[in-house]
């Protein structure tokens, strides 16, 4: 990618070094592998994934122009003081529209002038709390996520070398908070909880919630965000999660209902 400066001997860190080696070669895996690894076990939430090569000719959501609902978020990972990894998060503006208050990745959707889900991860983390895309060496792509609204969102990882050089400029009309947590946090049960909600009036789904407390703050890092948070834990620490994450998600509720309008 043109926008990439970070070189791998730019990262310094021996940690970053290894993840940059270990997803070099990640390849997204398809629609039925693609919640398993080697072992045959699951890694991580099943919430909202699709297959990136079917997604654009299933019939399920052959209404849905997926140029136009195509989306990207940055998990910025960097090594905290202790030696963990950390990913960088938001609290979204309580002045947007949609999902105001709630905990998220930067990210947002694709513009023209993206010339790929990376150009448009970094050129809204840019936007929304000031991260220069030059401090970022992207390592690899996850595969895509289907949101509550449709959008396909693309989880780019991209490695941090140091922290100290990010110096937050935060977009008040979007982000009111950025701060960061310990990206393994996502395959422990503690302050790990499910939710159900109801969708489109009488779909019932539940999600995974994680509860991280800063400065006598509770932030609730809920649904799509910690889903995409669990699958990246557990591709980089290569083990499943100490909870249940057979949960039901979009896809499966879409084509449920799709079903049911199609019964005579």
């Amino acid at each position: 990618m043109e926008m990439e400066c970070l070189r791998m001997e730019d990262l310094g860190s021996q940690t970053l070094r290894r993840i940059a080696n270990q997803l070099q070669c990640y390849k997204a895996p398809g629609l039925i592998e693609q919640v398993e690894n080697i072992n045959g076990h699951n890694t991580g939430s099943n919430f909202g994934i699709i297959d990136p090569l079917q997604g654009e000719n299933n019939q399920q959501f052959a209404c849905v122009n997926w140029r136009e609902k195509r989306a990207a978020v940055l998990i910025c990972l960097f090594e905290g003081y202790q030696g963990e990894l950390r990913v960088v998060l938001t609290k979204r503006s309580m002045k947007l529209m949609s999902h105001p208050g709630d905990v998220a990745l930067p990210g947002g959707k694709m513009e023209e002038g993206d010339v790929d889900d990376s150009a448009t991860a970094l050129r809204e983390a840019m936007e929304e709390i000031g991260l220069d895309s030059r401090l970022v060496h992207v390592v690899a792509n996850l595969e895509p996520f289907i949101s509550q609204n449709q959008l396909r969102v693309v989880p780019v990882i991209g490695l941090l070398a140091n922290i100290e050089d990010f110096r937050p400029v935060l977009n008040c009309d979007e982000v009111d908070a950025v701060f960061d947590v310990p990206l393994e946090m996502f395959l422990k049960e503690d302050n790990h909880r499910c939710e159900e909600r109801v969708w489109n009036s009488n779909w019932k789904y539940v999600f995974h919630c994680f509860d991280f407390e800063m400065e006598q703050e509770t932030f609730p890092i809920c649904g799509l965000t910690a889903s995409i948070l669990i699958r990246a834990a557990s591709v980089i620490y290569q083990r499943i999660p100490c909870f249940s994450i057979d949960l039901p998600d979009f896809q499966q509720l879409q084509r449920a209902l799709s079903n049911n309008n199609a019964a005579p």
